[in-house]
Parts: C-alpha cells; structure tokens; sequence
C-alpha cells in the first residue's frame, strides 16, 4: 500500500471507470419482402462519363469511331456554338454500323487510343 501512494503524484485522486449501461437490445426487423418479377434488374451508380454520340467510322476491328457533339456558348458573343469530339470506342462483337446512335461509358485503356466502350445501341441508322 506504501508503494502505490509512492508512484501517485501528491493530492492524486484515485480514478474509477465509468461503465455506461447496456443498451436494452432492439427487436429483430422483419425480413424484406419477396423481390418482384420486374425487380430482376440491378441498377449500380457508375462515376464514368457516359455520352451520346454517333458512329461515323466502324472499319477498324471492334473499334468504333463516335462523334459526340455539344452545343456551349460562346462567351464573346453568346451564341451557341457546335462543338465535336471523336472517341473510339471498343466494340466487342463488331455490331455497330456507321449512322447508329450509340452510348459510350469510359473504361480502363484498352489499347494506345481507346479509352471507351459502346455500351448501348440508341437508335439503328435510317436503311435507304
């Protein structure tokens, strides 16, 4: 008893641990209901960029050139003015033609150039 008022400074209190009182444990919640047939699709929230554009070349294999075209204004003279840019895209199945309106999402770089894969086809071009 000696030794332990040796080690604590002068006028120590000694300090006891408060313990907080258990939390009274929640009801179980109840199961979630059966999925619909309509449910069957996942949605995910993607970070990549994914643009509308038109194909203008497909004679590469699995690659697509898109032209995707935005309309910003100028700041002079606050007109809205056309701007283009080209992006190609993989295209695993070569299934896309030129003049089909595609959706493109950003992916890992697959080769030197292409940094975009076709996800979805909008609309077919017009067969004249």
């Amino acid at each position: 008893m000696a030794d332990d008022a040796a080690k604590s400074p002068k006028g120590a209190k000694p300090t006891t641990l408060k313990v907080a009182p258990k939390a009274a444990a929640a009801p179980p919640k109840a199961a979630p209901a059966v999925a619909k047939a309509d449910d069957h699709e996942h949605k995910t929230h993607s970070f990549r960029r994914r643009l509308l554009g038109k194909v203008v070349s497909d004679k590469m294999d699995k690659t697509v050139v898109v032209e995707v075209v935005r309309r910003a204004r100028d700041t002079v003279y606050k007109k809205y003015v056309r701007n283009r840019e080209r992006y190609k895209a993989h295209d695993e199945k070569n299934e896309f033609k030129v003049g089909d309106r595609v959706e493109i999402m950003e992916h890992r770089p697959i080769s030197k150039d292409k940094r975009w894969k076709v996800i979805r086809l909008v609309a077919r071009a017009v067969q004249e």
